[in-house]
Order: structure tokens, then sequence, then C-alpha cells
């Protein structure tokens, strides 16, 4: 057997500078009390000859979008802009922000959906938009068309299968405005195919993926419930034997050991990895699960499923809105540990079967940390630099594992093992 364990590497140990106006000690942070852009009359700062780099976090206030913004405040060469559609969220995370980081960030309160968000990116010199307010189930694409109009680069925290399968089709538009539009910039699929690709010279032939997610009690925030249980009970397409196969969605309970966790239950969710690892792999069997980390919580989403499958319930939504909050009730029952499996098989290059067991798993309740943390790895890269190919598409083959680890910066509670197995057990 062979083991590859890794930590994450700590980010580069430079403080940050202010990149806008500062706020003196004991003064009211500057911060706008109706919706509409910051106006600041010089945008582009130059810092040691290098023009920083201009980021604007949709939804910065929510539940990931907070977190990514934790990050890109202490970040040297890297501007952020912070946008939502509530006012005073908007001010109070700018406040947390400049305590946190020492700067005081520039803000727009507005709708990213609505026309004219394309003048308001050109005003502000945005480089790179960070979407990150779902549900994305149902959303449109209009940030990301706003973000081709203005020649701005783009990518979205969607875990949402059908928004990152359809971003292709704005793929002749973005090749045109010579921008990049990166959807699912998360855990799924940018984490889970950076892990694959990571390892994918061992294998000659890729045959099946199975893998998924455990999270911690700690409930997300209600948009991200809302998203994931849009199909519950509903039919998700999977692969089995190369042909589509058909599963409910949030049914089919299994327990799976974890090793430092004990068990925990999983269920079949819907992930943009399915469309993906089939075209990126190949690999004619595909299975992706998800749970909570309280079983209560696998065996309630499992109710609403049989509820749905049997007519009994037609709205998921006012009992996601339940579940969250009743989740949020008994969250501080929970480990405070997650973790994302993914087992391979295959053939090595002499034929051989063989197979790749890896496991990431967070403490401490940092779980939230591996989806906002893909946008974090893609910002830091392009602030040095790096330019994805202009194009729509998944967020893949973009960030290593090495650049995502030092991104999450958890070294102590986050860490990857990959164990390789020669022959079938």
């Amino acid at each position: 057997m062979d083991v590859v364990s890794r930590g994450p590497l700590h980010l580069r140990g430079v403080q940050s500078q202010c990149l806008s106006v500062q706020a003196s000690h004991g003064h009211q942070i500057p911060a706008r009390n109706e919706c509409g852009p910051c106006r600041i009359a010089s945008h582009h700062h130059i810092k040691d000859g290098f023009m920083a780099f201009r980021v604007l976090v949709i939804g910065g206030y929510g539940n990931f979008g907070s977190l990514i913004c934790n990050h890109l405040v202490a970040m040297p060469g890297i501007e952020l802009v912070i946008s939502g559609r509530d006012s005073r969220k908007l001010a109070q995370k700018v406040a947390e922000l400049h305590t946190l980081g020492g700067k005081v960030c520039e803000s727009w309160c507005g709708d990213a959906m609505q026309e004219g968000t394309a003048d308001e990116l050109r005003a502000l010199g945005i480089q790179l938009v960070i979407h990150t307010a779902g549900p994305f189930q149902q959303q449109s694409y209009a940030v990301a068309r706003h973000c081709i109009e203005a020649g701005v680069n783009y990518c979205d925290l969607s875990d949402c299968r059908t928004f990152v399968s359809g971003i292709s089709t704005l793929d002749h538009r973005a090749r045109e405005a010579g921008v990049s539009v990166l959807s699912g910039c998360s855990s799924v699929p940018t984490l889970s195919a950076a892990i694959i690709d990571q390892h994918r010279e061992r294998f000659l032939r890729i045959d099946s993926i199975e893998h998924g997610i455990s999270s911690a009690a700690k409930m997300p925030g209600l948009s991200t419930v809302l998203g994931v249980l849009a199909y519950a009970g509903k039919p998700i397409n999977q692969l089995k034997d190369g042909q589509v196969d058909q599963v409910p969605g949030w049914m089919d309970l299994t327990l799976r050991k974890m090793p430092g966790m004990g068990t925990r239950l999983l269920a079949n969710v819907d992930a943009p990895d399915i469309d993906v690892f089939a075209l990126r792999y190949a690999a004619r069997n595909l299975r992706f699960k998800a749970g909570s980390g309280l079983k209560a919580g696998g065996i309630a989403n499992y109710l609403l499923a049989w509820a749905i499958r049997r007519g009994l319930i037609h709205d998921p939504a006012p009992w996601a809105v339940r579940l969250h909050r009743w989740g949020t009730r008994f969250e501080h029952l929970g480990d405070k540990k997650s973790a994302m499996y993914i087992e391979v098989e295959g053939v090595d290059h002499e034929g051989k079967p063989l197979q790749m067991h890896a496991l990431l798993t967070a403490l401490n309740d940092k779980g939230p940390e591996i989806p906002s943390c893909a946008a974090v790895a893609l910002a830091t890269k392009m602030a040095d630099g790096y330019r994805p190919q202009p194009g729509a598409r998944a967020c893949v083959g973009e960030i290593t594992v090495d650049e995502y680890l030092t991104a999450m910066n958890e070294p102590d509670h986050i860490s990857l093992n990959v164990q390789f197995t020669s022959a079938k057990v």
C-alpha cells in the first residue's frame, strides 16, 4: 500500500498593505447607508511597482462569501470590494473586515442580477467577480453575462449540476470577450477533480469513481439548504456500467465508516461531478453521496424525499426552512468534523487493478473553509499573474491540490490522506 499524506502549506508571511482609505482610530468606518456603489477617486493602487488585483465578492456577508472575504482581506496584492443587497449587513461586514485586516474595503450595495451591473463593474475597476449568492438552482446566468459584457473574469460557488453544466452556453461569448467564466469553483468539482488529477498518471484507465461529503452538524446558510433539498425525492442521473442510472435524491441511505469520525449516514445527492467526471475521466461508474454530521438530519432529509415521492409534499422549500431551523437548534450535538472521500478504481499501466482512497478531513467546524477556498486560491493565483484560458466552463484544472490547501491555511485542522492499493480487497 502506498500512502500520501498532505497538509496545507502556510500562506506567505507578508503583511497586507492598506489599499484604500484608512479609518482613524476611534472614528466610525465609512459605510454606505443606501444601496449604490462606493466611489473612490482612484481604483487601481500600485504597491512596490505592482498594480493591485481588484476582486468583487457578491454576497460578501453571506455564509461562504464572508469566509472568502476574511481570507482575501489579508492577501497582499488584492483589493477587495464586497457586494450585497442589504446595506446594514454590508456595513457590518465592512467594519468586521477593517477589524480583521486593518483596511477599509470598498462596497457596492446593489442587485448584481439587474441591468447596469456591467457599468458598475467597469466603474469599480473589477478584474475578478466571485459570485457566492445562491441558491443557484433556477438562477439565471445574468451575473456571468454582466461580467462578460464588462470584460471581467468570473467564478461562482455553484454546486448545482445543471447550472455548472449549462455555463458552457456562454463559452463563445466569453471567448470573444477574452474573459474566463468558471462555474463550480468549490469543493465539487474543483477540489475533487484536483485530487484525482494529481494522481491521474498512475492509472491507465479509470473505471469507477465513488465520492461524497459528510459535513459537520453546523448548519450552512439557508440558501444552501434550499438548494440541496430542491431535488429531494426527485430522480438524479448517475452512471452505472456506462449507462444512465436514475436514483432518488436524498434516499438510498447508507452507513459509511469514516476514520476518526465513526459512521456517517449518506444519501444520493446531485453534483456537477457526475457530468464533469464522465467527460474528464471517461469513467463508466459514477456515484456521489452526502450527509450531515447528525444521523437525525439524514433521516429527516430521507423522510422529506419519501413524502415528495409519495405526493404528500409538493414544495420542499417550506420544509427546507423548517429543517434548517431545527438543524441549527441541534448543531451543538455534533462533533465538528467534516470529510470528503474519493474512491477511484481502474487499472495501472501494467494492466493490474488499482484503487485510490482519498480522505480530506476538517476538524473544529472548519468544513466550510473547503468549498470557500477554491475561489480564494483562484483569486490569489490570478493576483500573482495567472490567467485562465478565456471561455465558459466548469472550474476544473485551474487549481492544484497544494494551491487549494495553501489557500485554506489550516494545517492543524484540515488534512488530506491518499492511499493506493494494487488489487481489489
